[in-house]
């Protein structure tokens, strides 16, 4: 794996975790020496990325990202029609959530980056027993996008609404 790519991972992988990752086992997962995730730490953090190092491991503070919950609504058919417009703009899909009338909020992370994160997830929606959160709602569901800018989310925004996936908030 090349540097870059392992980077992207790492932050990923970071973003995915609740909890203090310790070096030795970001350094087992991508098959590289602790000093190298020493290394790449440095270079994330010189891009922006808040990683704090405690005595316990590793804490993704705060990406360099901007933000924005968007609520839509489709079918599952439109599941990867939705995702990959969303990542093909350059929006990262951080989580998907739902209202649920006698749950409360239900949330999952995702952390879907690109196509192939896409096409991973519909892979596994589409070859289990499970389905996807959306449905338990009627296809209505939250999906917090972060991007490198306001205009990308803007954009995705645009996109999602144009495809009549957006609902208004009430």
């Amino acid at each position: 794996m090349k540097a870059d790519d392992r980077r992207k991972e790492l932050i990923r992988f970071l973003m995915s975790e609740q909890n203090p990752v310790p070096g030795v086992k970001l350094a087992s997962r991508f098959g590289v020496s602790r000093q190298i995730i020493v290394q790449d730490i440095s270079v994330l953090k010189a891009a922006g990325y808040e990683i704090i190092p405690t005595h316990y491991g590793y804490i993704l503070r705060q990406t360099p990202f901007v933000e924005r919950i968007f609520k839509v609504c489709h079918s599952t058919e439109q599941t990867e029609e939705e995702l990959s417009l969303i990542t093909g703009l350059g929006g990262m899909v951080v989580d998907v959530f739902v209202w649920h009338k006698a749950y409360g909020k239900i949330e999952a992370k995702l952390n879907i980056f690109c196509a192939s994160d896409v096409r991973q997830f519909i892979e596994n929606v589409r070859s289990g027993t499970s389905s996807e959160l959306m449905n338990i709602t009627g296809g209505y569901h939250y999906h917090t996008v972060q991007a490198d800018s306001e205009e990308i989310l803007d954009q995705i925004e645009e996109a999602l609404d144009k495809k009549g996936y957006t609902v208004p908030e009430i």
